[in-house]
């Protein structure tokens, strides 16, 4: 008797909770979920912000954070989780308006405007590079130009020597295996900028900025630096911390900000998986957490293991020269800045940095 009294109390309490929850006076309805934020594009300073004690995060693991991070020369830091500032942090003199290099994160920057300019028609990325900027764009023999497509520039598969340094001119293009059968990280993706100003029509810049800048309100006083000599050809993108975290919600939103679709979802889907066989942690440009290995730059040397062991496995990331950092997390909703000086030892792109910025990210919310 007692055990069927029990299940008949506990089948009025299930009724309870399934009928009685649906009435909106019931103060057990779960709180609606918040909705992502995006900053206007009104050149304001306005954005919205949540506290850690809001997120109930581990107030005390801030100091340490911040300590690391002007330890190793960081010259500003962000973190931002759906679409709200959490943390905003300036140092060694560094502004909310100070100009600072992407380096290679800008990298990102050109796989979503060569996405754009596909999207409009103007490209296919499957096609050869040279059906866009002609022949002769390299020092190889043609029948192995013609190979080179641009999605072999977008996933670093191009075959090109990747040790002859940053000079992309025809000369310092040079053949070392055929297109799709080796990865290398090498600056001759910034050809698919000549290829979008070839197809469109229009100036990279004036491409960059009405397709993609404006979109999301980054500040109009981003530039990109335009190399010469030994880095001839090279473009380098300049601007500030919150230009950079307008262009990592975009990328957690699937390319869409605030209700405007900037980029087709599938090719922002693309770009964050991998893009080839050989480097799994690659995507279009983009660095890929929580493979099963990873190649580095300037090494044809193949690491087993997760590219960055103490953070997210689902982060993608744009990782540039001397620790510019961009983290993506969909899973947290959460977007993550670095700019600053090399932490370490001068780097191309990862660093053990990395894994300790991770633990102490991790101490905020584990």
């Amino acid at each position: 008797m007692q055990a069927f009294i029990k299940k008949y109390i506990s089948l009025l309490l299930l009724l309870f909770f399934v009928f009685g929850c649906a009435e909106k006076d019931c103060g057990c309805v779960s709180p609606p979920i918040e909705a992502m934020y995006f900053p206007p594009n009104d050149g304001s300073t306005t954005w919205e912000t949540k506290s850690i004690s809001d997120l109930g995060w581990n107030a005390i693991a801030v100091h340490p954070l911040l300590d690391y991070l002007q330890l190793k020369n960081s010259k500003s830091f962000m973190i931002i989780v759906n679409g709200r500032i959490v943390m905003e942090n300036y140092f060694n003199g560094h502004t909310a308006t100070t100009l600072w290099k992407w380096n290679s994160a800008g990298k990102t920057l050109t796989s979503t405007v060569t996405g754009i300019a596909e999207q409009e028609g103007f490209i296919n990325i499957n096609n050869k590079v040279s059906d866009y900027i002609g022949t002769g764009w390299t020092s190889i023999p043609l029948a192995k130009e013609n190979l080179i497509t641009c999605k072999n520039l977008l996933s670093m598969n191009s075959g090109l020597d990747d040790t002859l340094g940053d000079d992309v001119s025809p000369s310092n293009l040079q053949y070392i295996a055929d297109s799709g059968t080796r990865w290398a990280y090498h600056n001759v993706y910034v050809k698919l900028q000549d290829v979008v100003e070839q197809a469109t029509g229009q100036s990279w810049n004036n491409y960059f900025n009405n397709k993609l800048r404006d979109k999301i309100g980054m500040e109009t006083s981003g530039f990109w630096y335009i190399g010469t000599g030994a880095n001839l050809g090279l473009k380098i993108y300049f601007s500030t911390t919150r230009s950079m975290a307008r262009f990592g919600l975009l990328a957690l939103n699937n390319g869409k900000w605030n209700g405007n679709q900037i980029i087709n979802t599938s090719f922002i889907k693309s770009s964050t998986n991998t893009s080839q066989n050989i480097n799994l942690s690659y995507g279009y440009l983009w660095w890929l957490n929580g493979k099963l290995s990873y190649h580095l730059p300037q090494t044809q040397l193949q690491l087993n293991g997760s590219l960055v062991s103490t953070a997210p496995t689902d982060m993608y990331c744009a990782l540039g020269k001397d620790d510019q950092k961009i983290y993506v997390v969909p899973s947290k909703k959460m977007v993550i800045i670095r700019m600053g000086d090399a932490a370490g030892s001068e780097n191309l792109a990862l660093s053990d940095f990395d894994e300790t910025l991770w633990t102490k990210i991790n101490a905020l919310y584990q």
